[in-house]
């Protein structure tokens, strides 16, 4: 279970390290690069737009990777899915930019963009099932768990990268050629992920299915569309937070407030340090006690945290802006250290890579495409302190919570052992 669990937490942090320095530089450097044309905002909101492409992606790589893990296994997608998004992420660091190609640039970021999604959208259902499906049922939270560190994982990396090449290049060398880096070391990344996953088996519980669906999108949306519904509203509160910290936050406070880009990565950088290291530790909790109620605690948590974060973000100050980011990401950490083993619990096994894995990332299109443009536009006009962006991530928070009141409860009951009767 630990080389398992190992494995995949490495090739999911690769992947979402991929996924992150693209949304990095999207806030700090892609929209004067690619859109120059535009307004300094309609910039920021174009090189937005193109992050939001790759969650745009996501679910329909989860039906594609999704088809190969319920008809072929899961281990097939962990391989396919990685070598997807490590070749697109490499090729980003090679585009040219609108200066020297002009509108073909944009277009080209579209399209690989793209791609980064469609191999994100395979990634995290075949990571987490071969890891839950692995792990025996009294600790499946935890081992579970381990795929959900690569995200904080993938970003440090990548703000660790940029936070590096942004202290020490000029701005005229970040923006000219430093911004490219952290694009091509995803190739030796992504290398060093493909060896790992070689050597693993596959699902044992997969091995035991005699009939394998033959079209699972198609049973899917016949049998359960109304749990993968609910599933995309329950998990859209994780992204909202998640991008609205690690994305939007840094636009926000080194465009309007004139905070350094520097400081601002340091302060993410910090939060999402402190969130790798509490996930397991929830897990933990997590595997003695209801996994739903602990979902609705973390929304009902985060909706009561939104105005108070975007208080302390519109201060410009290091410390306050940390607590404000690191009160929003405690806040959800109780759902997002136990839905990695709870959501594939929902759905049957036949079908649970594509029902999952599309559940999930519809989720994403409504909380992490969305937010940094929404978000984005509402500061524009909410003054000193973007009220109405607090107010949009409640709303986000509120539908979650209702959506997880109406899924069912997974956790295993322990069965009683009962001595035999005398005589």
């Amino acid at each position: 279970m630990l080389r398992l669990a190992a494995a995949s937490l490495a090739g999911t942090a690769i992947e979402f390290y991929d996924f992150f320095a693209y949304g990095t530089a999207a806030a700090l450097v892609l929209g004067p690069l690619f859109f120059p044309t535009f307004s300094p905002l309609a910039g920021t909101l174009a090189a937005f737009g193109t992050f939001g492409i790759g969650f745009v992606a996501r679910p329909l790589g989860s039906v594609l990777f999704g088809h190969i893990g319920d008809r072929h296994g899961r281990r097939p997608v962990l391989v396919a899915s990685l070598l997807l998004t490590g070749a697109a992420t490499v090729a980003v660091g090679c585009v040219p930019t609108y200066a020297t190609i002009g509108t073909a640039a944009p277009v080209l970021l579209l399209v690989l963009r793209f791609l980064q999604g469609l191999g994100l959208g395979g990634e995290w259902g075949g990571a987490v099932l071969l890891t839950a499906e692995h792990a025996p049922a009294g600790r499946r939270v935890l081992w579970s768990s381990f795929p959900q560190m690569g995200p904080a994982l993938g970003f440090v990396l990548a703000n660790g990268v940029m936070l590096g090449l942004s202290a020490t290049l000029s701005e005229a060398q970040f923006a000219s050629w430093g911004w490219r880096i952290p694009f091509w070391a995803a190739g030796v990344l992504a290398t060093a992920g493909l060896w790992l996953r070689g050597s693993l088996a596959e699902s044992p519980l997969f091995l035991e299915i005699d009939d394998h669906a033959r079209v699972p999108l198609a049973e899917v949306v016949r049998r359960h569309w109304r749990l993968v519904l609910l599933t995309a509203g329950a998990l859209a509160v994780g992204y909202a937070v998640f991008y609205t910290v690690t994305t939007w936050s840094l636009a926000y406070a080194t465009e309007r407030l004139g905070v350094s880009r520097t400081v601002m990565l340091t302060c993410v950088m910090a939060t999402v340090v402190v969130q790798g290291v509490l996930t397991p530790l929830a897990a933990l909790v997590g595997d003695r006690y209801e996994r739903r109620s602990l979902c609705m605690k973390g929304c009902a948590a985060v909706a009561m945290w939104m105005f108070p974060m975007i208080a302390l973000l519109s201060t410009g100050e290091p410390l306050l802006m940390f607590l404000g980011f690191l009160g929003a990401m405690l806040a959800f950490i109780p759902m997002f250290a136990v839905i990695a083993a709870y959501l594939p619990e929902l759905y049957e096994p036949r079908v649970r890579c594509t029902g999952a894995a599309v559940g999930y990332n519809l989720g994403g299109v409504v909380g992490g495409a969305l937010t940094p443009i929404v978000a984005t536009a509402l500061a524009e006009h909410g003054g000193r302190v973007p009220w109405g962006v607090g107010a949009y991530l409640t709303a986000v928070a509120l539908l979650s919570l209702g959506c997880f009141a109406l899924l069912p409860e997974t956790r295993p009951v322990p069965v009683a052992v009962t001595e035999p009767a005398p005589g």
